[in-house]
Order: structure tokens, then C-alpha cells, then sequence
């Protein structure tokens, strides 16, 4: 065994060159004569191997290479170890289970936690984990998951809400590799995926959320859709969405419930919308009817006919969804066509979604408080005041009312 020599002055350059070739984090020592290589993440605990290497000046160019070849299979998914290993002949040069990853998180996201439906892993999971996984699977690899987020959700215009749910969904896929599969942390996600959704440029249109209708350019609409049986099934949808301010899907959960105390026969909506934050909770609906041109209420008498069995819905579980259904039969009627284009000269957005937001304008219009108007919806405060910017608007108005009106009254 050579003598070992620490002030060799080859040692600051070769150190030099071994994180010039890799990255922050990777270093070598000398290890009872030979080479060890350290390798220290941002949060996980130091990996280290030992290197076939004596040390020395004449195994510096073959140990640079080594190191620099160990860093190239650890971007590709390898541990440090296994790297090593492939490189000294030990292990087939194998890439990390990635398929068996899905299965996994696949089970984690419908049967754990805060579970989701299998539709909701079909529609906004499986698309973007599969081909983040095919792209690791080609020849050009990306070799960060910032890489891999990047190019999972470029065909999608910045700020959009697909970014972003691509972008959340892929980082939990990423998460669960790490902390349930064992995955080197150098695939961890990003804490913050502003920078790769990114922003909607000043000059970009309106919104993916649409815009509100008034009460009588829905009631147009309604009057222009078909009669015929189709037709009158689309007709109560809208109906319904529009005066209990649903969310498409929102129309298969609904039932009628009686007040124990009252008698009243209410509306009720079983229906629980997951996200990040957890999931809503059942509700009563508060039905808001529409003004007519005559300035009367229109009375369509929706809960008694449903409860009579008089109101057959539309398909809505066909597709990507009820909304998706709403969107492709209304985009077939010219009258929806029309207020289509009304809107958009106006620089505004039709959706069907549209309905519901109505009803929130409605309620702000009727003076209800924006507190009450959320629950009514099935959101939170915090939500509704971020969705409908009249909401918090009119909350603010409404209190320095008061507070003038109490000022006035103690000077009188």
C-alpha cells in the first residue's frame, strides 16, 4: 500500500475537477489509502462508496472518469451504491422500478388518505404519471424532476389550471417514489411549482372559469334549446344549475330532505369535491329563482316535479365528466353559440360553469352576505372571496355602511 501523503498538490485539483464533473454536494476523500466517495443531499443523510482507486496522483484521471460516470446513473434514477456497482461489474445495469411506482401510488391516492375516485385518478393522475414515465423510460431521459415537470406540462399555456393540476398531481407521484419506494432524493420535487406553472401573459384571454350570465340571457337560452325529449332534459339541467348554483356533476347528487322540526322539504347535495386542502362537506341547497323580463320570478316548481318524477336527467357520466357532457350538447345549440360570441366581444367567457357563477352574482345582487352564499355553494369563504371578486367587494361596502350609519345615528 502506497504512503499516504495529505498535502499532496494534486489533491485541491482533483477535488476541483470531481465538482466541477458533478454536483453540489459530491466529494472525495482519502479512505486507509484509497478513494471514498461522498455524496451529501440538501435534506437526506450523506451516501459514501469506496472507489477501486488507490490514493494517489497517477489514479486521478481514471477515478475522474469513475466519479463522473457514477454521477450519470445516479441522474438516471440509479442509488450511489447501485451505480457504483453496475460500473464495478457487480449488478445488471438496471433502472429503477418505475411502473411498480405507479401501482403503488395508484393504491395510495384511491384507498389511503385523503382518497380520491378512481375517475378522478384516471382524469388528472394517470395521463401525466404515465407519460412522465415514458419519457424516462427514452434515450433522452430528463435527469431532474424539474426537467421532467417541465416537459410533462409545456403543452399547456402558462398559468393554466391544467399546468397546474399536472404539475401538483406529477410532484405527489414523485413524492411517493421517494418516501414509499426508496428512490434516490434526488428525484424529490420542487417545494414550489410557481415558476413551472407560471403566469397568464397580460395580452392572454379571460379565465378557464368563465363569466356570469344575467338572469335573462339564461333564460333566453332556455328558451331557444330544442323541445324535443333531449331537449327538455338539458333544459331541466340548466335549470338546476343555474337556480341551486351546481356544479355540473353536483346534478347526480341531489335528493329531497324533510326538516324534522318544520316539515320543509329541502334540497339536499351528497356530493364531497376533493382537492389538496381535503374535501367539502354534504349540503342543503338554497334554491334562488331567476327574474323574468317582467320583473317576476320564474317558478318553475323544479323540487316538486323532481319529487313527482316528472325531471329525467341527461346523460352526464359519459366522457371526461358532467361538465364535459354539458359543454360538447350546449356547443351543438345556436343559442349558446350566440351568447357565446356576446360574451366573448365583451372580452368574457362562456362556460358551463357559468351557471353556477350566475347564482353567485344573483346572491351578491339580492344582498346576501358572501358568507352565506359560500355555504350555499359548497365552498369556503376564503374560496368564494377568491373566486368572485364581488363577494369580498360587497362585504366591505356592506360594513363601512353600517359603521357611517352608527356614526350618523350617535350624532343625531
Amino acid at each position: 500500500m502506497p504512503a499516504v501523503r495529505f498535502d499532496e498538490s494534486w489533491v485541491p485539483g482533483f477535488r476541483s475537477s470531481v465538482r466541477g464533473s458533478t454536483a453540489a454536494g459530491w466529494s472525495v476523500r482519502e479512505y486507509r489509502g484509497g478513494m471514498r466517495l461522498q455524496v451529501r443531499g440538501d435534506d437526506g443523510p450523506m451516501q459514501s462508496v469506496v472507489l477501486p482507486f488507490d490514493w494517489g496522483r497517477r489514479a486521478v484521471g481514471d477515478a475522474l472518469v469513475r466519479v463522473r460516470n457514477i454521477y450519470a446513473l445516479v441522474c438516471e434514477g440509479h442509488t450511489l451504491r447501485a451505480a457504483a456497482e453496475i460500473l464495478d461489474g457487480k449488478a445488471p445495469s438496471t433502472t429503477l422500478p418505475w411502473e411498480q411506482a405507479i401501482e403503488g401510488f395508484r393504491e395510495q391516492k384511491i384507498l389511503h388518505g385523503n382518497a380520491i375516485k378512481p375517475g378522478t385518478w384516471t382524469k388528472n393522475y394517470e395521463p401525466v404519471v404515465a407519460m412522465a414515465v415514458g419519457m424516462l423510460r427514452s434515450s433522452k431521459a430528463p435527469k431532474r424532476p424539474e426537467d421532467l415537470i417541465d416537459r410533462c406540462i409545456r403543452d399547456w399555456p402558462p398559468g393554466s389550471r391544467m399546468r397546474q393540476i399536472r404539475s401538483q398531481s406529477l410532484c405527489q407521484f414523485l413524492n411517493h417514489c421517494v418516501q414509499r419506494e426508496g428512490f434516490p432524493e434526488l428525484w424529490s420535487p420542487p417545494h414550489d411549482i410557481k415558476r413551472h406553472v407560471g403566469v397568464k401573459p397580460a395580452s392572454a384571454g379571460p379565465g378557464h372559469k368563465g363569466d356570469p350570465l344575467t338572469d335573462q340571457q339564461i333564460l333566453v337560452l332556455i328558451k331557444n334549446l330544442p323541445i324535443d325529449d333531449t331537449g327538455r332534459r338539458w333544459t331541466d339541467a340548466v335549470r338546476l344549475a343555474a337556480e341551486l348554483g351546481l356544479r355540473p356533476i353536483e346534478l347526480l347528487h341531489l335528493s329531497i330532505r324533510q326538516d324534522p322540526v318544520s316539515g320543509e322539504r329541502y334540497w339536499w347535495c351528497s356530493y364531497r369535491k376533493r382537492s389538496g386542502g381535503g374535501a367539502t362537506e354534504p349540503r342543503r341547497l338554497e334554491p334562488l329563482p331567476l327574474i323574468g323580463e317582467s320583473g317576476r320570478a320564474e317558478s318553475w316548481k323544479l323540487l316538486e316535479r323532481w319529487e313527482a318524477g316528472d325531471i329525467a336527467l341527461p346523460p352526464l357520466e359519459s366522457g371526461n365528466g358532467a361538465g364535459d357532457c354539458f359543454k360538447t350538447y350546449l356547443n351543438r345549440q345556436q343559442g349558446w353559440l350566440d351568447l357565446k360570441a356576446e360574451l366573448m366581444a365583451k372580452g368574457e367567457r362562456l362556460v358551463p360553469y357559468s351557471f353556477r357563477h350566475s347564482y353567485s352574482l344573483r346572491c351578491h345582487q339580492r344582498g346576501i352576505d358572501g358568507g352565506s352564499t359560500a355555504a350555499a355553494m359548497g365552498h369556503s369563504y376564503e374560496v368564494h372571496c377568491r373566486s368572485y371578486p364581488w363577494a369580498s367587494e360587497a362585504g366591505m361596502v356592506a360594513a363601512f355602511r353600517r359603521a357611517r350609519e352608527k356614526v350618523q345615528q350617535a350624532a343625531s
